[in-house]
């Protein structure tokens, strides 16, 4: 800090101490009144302008607040006392803030626990502020200065004071008004209801900043411990969390032709960005699915709209997700058929020499194709200014993208989640793959170790299975799929051990490490060391929000390792600022964040007040057979307070799974007894992702279980599963009793 700022803080501090205790504070104030009296309409300038000298020198206000009452009345008292306090408060804050709040900033940056203290209180400003203006125990004149160096935004600090002041001022300005002795008054004459009601106020706000202050620090001291440890926790694993963004180039193959014409589609090498607009309607930050459909509907509605992405538009789904996983799962999927048509008479020929070099090649060419629907063509044809680089907030109201200013009315934070990688020693040089590398591979790993069973382990684990791949899968939980229905996973199981696939649950990876050419992962079984050797090994223990290199403090938006925080309308604690997809959401799948994006462009452009809390998600492992599910499992309905039934229809009695030879799954519906509400369901079938919206059209239009039973399907399908539900529902409401009533009916009208 430079030596001039020294001094000048050394001189506030003697003032402010001398004026406190040693100057005639009290006459000097009488002396004012007067002469501010002979000054007539100029006096209230000028006595505001005496309390917010007073209040920079860190002289009490309520004294002042009395005089104001005094000698202008109450109206006018109360509004010179507020503007005086709130002017003399701020500049208290910007004083403090622009001499030592760059050096609490830097020294808080060495000190995690700090940090992240002063980032909890800056996310909480407006209320800590506010409810510290309502207590009585916190000396106001300090605070001013003290709340200068924490990370409270100046808006919400201007704010707050205003309205937290209002009540105490109120008082001692009317206590002034009544009292034309009211500087000299004793405390015992402003007893009173008023003083008594201030004095309850008061009470509850010192509660209510406590427990404030006291959540904000405990969420904050977890925070810093996660960056102490550099890695969040799940299960045995430990996660890096420290992010250097994978680039495009490292997700494809720029020497081939279907990938160049990919990143010419999402990414235009060459291109310049535009010249940004003097302000847009909204600046979406992410290229992903919730990106691109905020964007494409904003400007298909008028509005101006900025789009940032850093590596390729389409995100994860279009690139390294959704469509190159299933356009693998599908080839997968054939050369099982093919292996299997021994069972439905069809002899297989050369069903094992597969061609895993044509099979990428086929993935690369429909990924290509489907991208002109993401390409930065398409966008900038429907009127949206794509900026191709890295964006990240320098204000509350303005993005940076490559050294240009895109200022916004509104904003929205779509940048997606990145695959978690666990701390293994020695597994960076090992070498190793994810989702966004799997689909570079031009050539089959002759052995294949899957490290994590949750869907895109199961997914992946299974079509290089079938594919010809060795392929070992490995998990730390007690089963796969450990948060789905475990019938449903069990079955899954069976058939995944059924392709030859061996499952190691429980396993606990102490390192990786290279060994005469080989990979060679070292796993804790049951207290058994156990060696897995490979020639490859994928990584998918699940997904992390990329909120790092945004700025985010900048703009005052709260976040935390689990991602961007949203209330249910998805607004951030920046009221400007929504957010969409993975990046803020526990369902990180495209149709959620798809529907999510639907819901910020009416609440940031058009005021709506829809809820992310009224969606009705379904969501599908791509695995063989496929497990969907929407709404409840029914433990969860239970704990949810509902009084749950369920009903389970095996495929083995269905016809057309029957004739389809995959009689293995089942469905099953979760009912509300009193109700008769359908509130989750379950469907482990061949196409179980195309059935469900059959119950989450259910569900979200508030239908009974009864509904399926009328509910006409084509036969044969598999969806009769579905009415055989509905039928035996409707089949529990025959009770003995309505049974016996209806015999003697039809036995009377015989």
């Amino acid at each position: 800090m430079k030596s001039s700022k020294v001094i000048v803080i050394a001189m506030v501090i003697a003032i402010a101490i001398a004026g406190s205790f040693f100057l005639p504070v009290r006459q000097w104030l009488v002396q004012i009144e007067k002469y501010v009296q002979e000054l007539g309409s100029v006096g209230a300038i000028v006595f505001a302008a005496v309390y917010v000298l007073c209040t920079v020198l860190l002289i009490p206000g309520s004294a002042i607040s009395i005089g104001a009452g005094t000698v202008f009345g109450l109206k006018t008292g109360l509004l010179v006392a507020l503007g005086g306090a709130n002017l003399g408060a701020l500049c208290s804050f910007l004083l403090a803030r622009t001499l030592l709040r760059e050096t609490v900033s830097a020294w808080a940056a060495a000190n995690p626990k700090f940090r992240s203290l002063d980032r909890a209180i800056g996310r909480r400003g407006f209320y800590v502020v506010f409810l510290t203006r309502l207590s009585p125990l916190f000396p106001f004149v300090w605070l001013n200065y003290v709340l200068g160096l924490t990370a409270v935004r100046t808006g919400a600090y201007a704010l707050a004071n205003l309205l937290g002041m209002l009540p105490g001022a109120f008082l001692y300005v009317y206590i002034g008004a009544a009292a034309r002795e009211a500087i000299t008054m004793s405390p015992a004459a402003a007893e009173g209801f008023l003083r008594h009601a201030l004095m309850v106020v008061g009470l509850l706000a010192t509660t209510g900043v406590v427990i404030l202050v006291t959540r904000a620090a405990r969420k904050a001291l977890r925070e810093a411990e996660l960056d102490r440890q550099g890695s969040v926790v799940a299960g045995t694993m430990r996660f890096n969390a420290p992010h250097k963004p994978v680039s495009f180039d490292r997700m494809t193959l720029t020497n081939d032709a279907y990938d160049r014409q990919l990143i010419e589609n999402c990414r235009a090498p060459g291109r310049m960005n535009p010249t940004p607009a003097k302000k847009y309607n909204l600046v979406v930050l992410g290229g992903g699915t919730a990106g691109l459909v905020s964007a494409a509907g904003a400007a298909g509605l008028s509005a101006k709209v900025a789009l940032v992405e850093r590596n390729l538009l389409g995100g994860d789904c279009l690139n390294v997700g959704c469509v190159p996983s299933k356009a693998l799962l599908r080839a997968a999927r054939a050369a099982h058929a093919v292996r299997s048509g021994v069972a439905f008479g069809v002899d297989p020929v050369s069903a094992s020499e597969i061609n895993f070099s044509a099979v990428m090649e086929r993935m690369r060419k429909l990924r290509a194709e489907i991208s002109e629907h993401d390409s930065v063509a398409r966008f900038s044809n429907l009127g949206v200014d794509v900026f191709i680089g890295t964006g990240k907030f320098i204000s509350p109201r303005t993005i940076e993208v490559e050294g240009r200013r895109l200022d916004f009315r509104r904003a929205v934070i779509a940048t997606g989640a990145r695959p978690k990688v666990p701390l293994i020693p020695g597994l960076t040089e090992t070498g190793y793959f994810t989702n966004e590398t799997i689909f570079t591979l031009t050539e089959l790993p002759r052995r294949l170790a899957v490290i994590g069973a949750g869907p895109i382990g199961c997914e992946l684990a299974q079509a290089f299975q079938r594919l010809g791949s060795a392929v070992t899968l490995i998990t730390d939980s007690d089963e796969i799929l450990p948060r789905e229905d475990r019938d449903a996973a069990e079955i899954l199981r069976r058939q995944m051990q059924k392709d030859g696939l061996p499952i190691i649950t429980r396993a606990n990876i102490e390192s990786a490490d290279l060994r005469d050419g080989e990979k060679q992962l070292t796993l804790v079984v049951d207290g058994k060391q156990v060696n897995v050797a490979a020639d490859a090994i994928l990584i998918a223990v699940g997904r992390m929000p990329n909120v790092e290199n945004l700025a985010l403090d900048e703009a005052g938006i709260d976040y935390s390792a689990t991602g961007v925080d949203v209330d249910e309308r998805l607004r951030t604690s920046n009221p400007r600022v929504f957010a969409a997809g993975d990046v803020c959401s526990r369902y990180k799948f495209t149709h959620a964040a798809d529907a999510m994006a639907r819901i910020v462009i009416a609440n940031s452009l058009f005021l709506a007040r829809r809820k992310v809390t009224d969606l009705v998600i379904p969501w599908c492992t791509y695995a063989d057979p496929e497990i969907a599910h929407v709404g409840y499992y029914e433990k969860d309905a239970r704990a949810a307070g509902y009084e749950v039934k369920t009903l389970t229809q095996p495929f083995s009695e269905v016809d057309r799974a029957i004739l389809d030879g995959e009689s293995d799954g089942f469905a099953r519906v979760h009912y509300d007894r009193k109700t008769g509400r359908i509130v989750g369901g379950t469907i482990v079938a061949r196409h179980a992702g195309e059935m469900i919206g059959e119950l989450t059209l259910a569900i979200r239009t508030k239908q009974s279980i009864g509904m399926l039973s009328s509910t006409i399907s084509s036969y044969p399908t598999q969806t009769e599963a579905l009415r055989k539900i509905g039928d035996a529902y409707m089949r529990t409401k025959l009770t003995p009793m309505a049974k016996k009533i209806l015999a003697k009916w039809l036995e009377w009208r015989r």
